[in-house]
């Protein structure tokens, strides 16, 4: 099923920047607990959402034979989350279920205006907070919770589901099950801290190494933390650096304590970030999947794709 992905056999794939972060301080819309798919709720949401994508897009149709990867807004679309926003069981399913049919309908439009292929990702984010190693600690525990939203984003037709702001090996290895149960490739993402390991303690290659000894993804990333805070957990020559294809990076180089005390955005500098991706080439020689995280918008992965590509 992984082999299908088209950006497992190279090439460049681009995606978009940090979408919770955006619609907050860009275009100051209130997300409950920066919950993007309660935007699904009604058409005015359903329009913004769509036209967030647009310059991502239009970045990558100006770029000859790059990919897109087209990540759905359901990274807070899990069961505890939806308790938190009142949104029942059945309501939850149906708007995974949506949000996977509008980037569908969305690839559908897109896909003549592109040279290369767009691949529609189902995001799956931690049951917990993206900063904070927290619940659930046992790995059957994680595949039978985020297994219900895995379904539902199948259900919509996604290429493959992607688990992001991982910051543990264990609830990365659940969501790795739950993709395999449902029969869907998954790229596994990890948050790191200004040390390189994730919130957990765990070394970036330790957890690697724990999920793909068990239930191997098709790729994993980085994701959530700027270059600064992890290039020095990449001189290692062992295999678990060729698992790393994408990457997803901060804007700011901030660290998660000071970034949720921060009522402002930090775009930090586009273009020394870009360099940073473009530095990383030469230690991470399977990196393709080019995309941001908090603070990045498409300004940001302009400055990535023309370092990248020039």
């Amino acid at each position: 099923m992984a082999s299908a992905l088209p950006q497992l056999a190279g090439g460049t794939f681009l995606s978009d920047g940090g979408l919770e972060t955006s619609l907050v301080f860009l275009d100051k819309i209130e997300l409950p607990h920066f919950a993007a798919f309660t935007l699904l709720d009604d058409e005015l949401g359903r329009e913004r959402l769509k036209s967030y994508y647009v310059p991502y897009l239009e970045l990558c149709g100006e770029t000859p034979g790059a990919g897109f990867i087209l990540e759905t807004p359901t990274w807070r679309a899990s069961s505890d989350w939806a308790t938190l926003l009142g949104v029942d069981a059945a309501r939850l399913r149906a708007l995974n279920t949506q949000a996977a049919q509008m980037m569908c309908a969305m690839r559908a439009r897109w896909a003549p205006r592109l040279s290369g292929p767009i691949v529609v990702s189902g995001v799956i984010g931690p049951r917990g907070d993206g900063y904070i190693a927290e619940a659930p600690d046992s790995v059957d525990d994680a595949a039978d919770y985020h297994h219900q939203q895995a379904e539902a984003l199948a259900a919509g037709g996604v290429d493959m589901l992607a688990a992001v702001t991982m910051t543990t090996s264990a609830e990365a290895l659940g969501i790795s099950m739950a993709a395999q149960r449902v029969g869907l490739p998954v790229a596994i993402s990890f948050t790191v801290e200004m040390d390189g390991r994730l919130p957990s303690g765990e070394t970036l290659g330790d957890a690697i190494e724990r999920v793909d000894a068990s239930t191997p993804p098709a790729y994993f990333a980085i994701n959530c933390a700027h270059p600064t805070h992890f290039e020095h957990a990449l001189t290692s020559s062992a295999p678990w650096i060729r698992r790393i294809q994408g990457l997803r990076a901060n804007a700011s180089t901030k660290s998660h304590a000071e970034l949720d005390e921060s009522t402002e955005l930090d775009i930090g500098d586009p273009t020394d970030l870009a360099q940073r991706y473009r530095g990383l080439k030469s230690v991470l020689p399977r990196l393709n999947v080019l995309g941001g995280c908090c603070g990045t918008d498409w300004r940001h992965l302009r400055a990535v794709r023309d370092a990248w590509v020039s």
